[in-house]
């Protein structure tokens, strides 16, 4: 009974915010980007420690309704903010697959909040500096036009956040493991096309940190 009391809440709070961006997009005080970031920073910022108060099959079953209910957002126009940008992306569809798929990866608490972390804090706010800040610093890459500016945001807080896993981790974490992290991750983030890194880097940090750490 205690369990479906957490996922109760739990559901409660995401749908808090996902209805506070649809206010906040049809207000026009959150559009465009900025609005599809916010969610993706706070919800995912959320989800990255749901281990530590729910249990592991309560998470997959969450992701599974996660993605049921993004699908049917995307077809019924429901939630209108998360497809407010200009380019087609499946973000968001990624991102509740890589919820279910790390708890097959891992079973550390640490490893999967590191994993998702690297999508929440590095992919959305390097969006939210490239975007305001790499205007004059533009580079192509497999046809993708990414900043300089929003690509070391991503880097930065990528080595950030694994630096945090080293110290903070029972087993630690090599600086040539948490390099090549930081790197790989920024890597997968401007080659992946569709929202598909909102898959590949934390199912790539998970991977790596189940390897070595």
């Amino acid at each position: 009974m205690m369990e479906l009391i957490k996922i109760a809440i739990t559901v409660v709070v995401v749908l808090a915010i996902l209805l506070f961006s649809e206010f906040g997009w049809r207000k026009y005080w959150l559009h465009g980007e900025i609005g599809r970031k916010f969610v993706h920073i706070t919800v995912g910022t959320f989800v990255a420690f749901w281990p530590y108060f729910l249990e592991w099959d309560s998470i997959r079953l969450l992701s599974l309704a996660f993605f049921v209910v993004v699908l049917a957002s995307m077809h019924l126009k429901i939630f209108q903010a998360l497809g407010s940008v200009q380019r087609p992306t499946y973000g968001e569809i990624f991102f509740a697959l890589s919820v279910g798929l790390l708890t097959l990866i891992t079973q550390s608490k640490g490893v999967y909040a590191a994993a998702i972390l690297q999508m929440a804090l590095a992919d959305g706010f390097a969006a939210i500096v490239g975007g305001h800040y790499g205007t004059q610093n533009k580079y192509h890459l497999f046809g993708r036009t990414k900043s300089i500016v929003g690509s070391l945001t991503f880097f930065v807080i990528s080595l950030a956040l694994l630096i945090g896993y080293a110290t903070f981790s029972d087993n630690g974490l090599a600086w040539q493991y948490i390099l090549a992290g930081a790197l790989g991750a920024t890597l997968l983030e401007n080659m992946a096309a569709l929202g598909f890194d909102n898959l590949l880097v934390p199912v790539a940090i998970g991977l790596l940190l189940e390897a070595v750490a």
